[in-house]
């Protein structure tokens, strides 16, 4: 079952997102939908993968760096989504051999194809943040 849409009056850009989510036939598959949403949530979700990406993409490159600049995360999860992450392709782990033996995570290109969404998460949070204090002033 799905709805379909003419896509006539959409510019390129438009077009090219609509049949990524819609299929060249135009028809909506939500199964394909909610599938691709878990795949994403499953990749990006959790408590913490969202800020190790946002301090990797701010210039934190060793294990703790990116520790020290995300409040409460543990060592043992920190370990645990580096090592998740590199094996979802958005981050790179190099190790340099020492002494001292130097390891240094950094984004993957594949990582930042996403940023304007972590942008847009972001603007969101603060949006919504501002609307909930506004409504309690009221």
């Amino acid at each position: 079952m799905g709805t379909e849409y003419s896509t006539e009056n959409m510019t390129p850009e438009i077009k090219a997102m609509y049949e990524v989510i819609y299929g060249i036939d135009g028809k909506r598959n939500e199964a394909r939908e909610i599938q691709a949403l878990q795949d994403t949530i499953y990749v990006i979700g959790g408590k913490w993968k969202l800020p190790i990406i946002n301090s990797i993409c701010n210039g934190n490159k060793r294990f703790r760096e990116i520790e020290r600049s995300i409040p409460g995360i543990t060592t043992r999860m920190l370990s645990r989504e580096l090592r998740e992450m590199e094996l979802n392709k958005l981050i790179t782990r190099t190790v340099s051999p020492g002494p001292p033996v130097l390891v240094e995570y950094a984004s993957t290109e594949y990582c930042w194809s996403f940023g304007h969404i972590i942008f847009e998460m972001i603007k969101w949070g603060i949006d919504h943040r501002e609307k909930l204090k506004k409504e309690q002033i009221v």
